[in-house]
């Protein structure tokens, strides 16, 4: 192959570097789970003293963790999945199956979800929701978009799994990049 990756590969390359990055910056926020929830439950049972802005922070950083991270996870075959066969199939026949997955499956549930959360969200940011509960954040709105970034997120790797799918079943994709179940 040639010093520089064709155009599509080079955009497929980008979008796993794009997910990479926020996947992993979305990862660290574990540790201020970890630390949010043992303040709270120190405060509250502690101290007697509620936390209310920082236990919602803690659920916006949980939602962001999974959601946020779920598109570098399938980057990495991260996801949980019964292959029983795929493990034994070929370089080009796993590509194959990832294409057709990615065209049937990801791509239409990302479709769906973005079209059921489409009003949800927009309803939300209409307003500027804020909490419902007394000291509570003023950003509900933003928690409610984490769907969109996922959703968003998830349907660019499903991209690039496409356009390394095609070069893998048309034998052009440099073997590090064959993604093995």
């Amino acid at each position: 192959m040639s010093k520089h990756a064709p155009p599509l590969l080079g955009l497929a390359r980008l979008i796993d570097a794009c997910n990479a990055r926020f996947g992993q910056a979305c990862a660290w926020l574990t540790l201020f789970l970890v630390i949010g929830t043992a303040i709270v439950v120190v405060l509250r049972y502690g101290f007697g003293i509620g936390a209310t802005a920082l236990q919602e922070a803690v659920l916006y950083a949980h939602a962001l963790v999974f959601m946020g991270a779920a598109a570098w996870v399938l980057q990495r075959n991260g996801h949980v999945r019964v292959d029983i066969f795929y493990q034994r199939f070929s370089p080009r026949h796993q590509a194959v199956v990832e294409l057709l997955g990615t065209l049937l499956f990801l791509l239409p549930v990302c479709l769906f979800l973005a079209w059921a959360s489409w009003d949800y969200v927009s309803n939300s940011w209409a307003t500027l929701e804020g909490s419902s509960e007394s000291g509570g954040l003023k950003y509900v709105f933003l928690q409610k978009s984490i769907i969109l970034v996922l959703v968003f997120c998830l349907a660019l790797q499903g991209l690039s799994e496409i356009i390394k799918a095609g070069y893998a079943i048309a034998g052009r994709l440099p073997e590090p990049e064959v993604k093995h179940g």
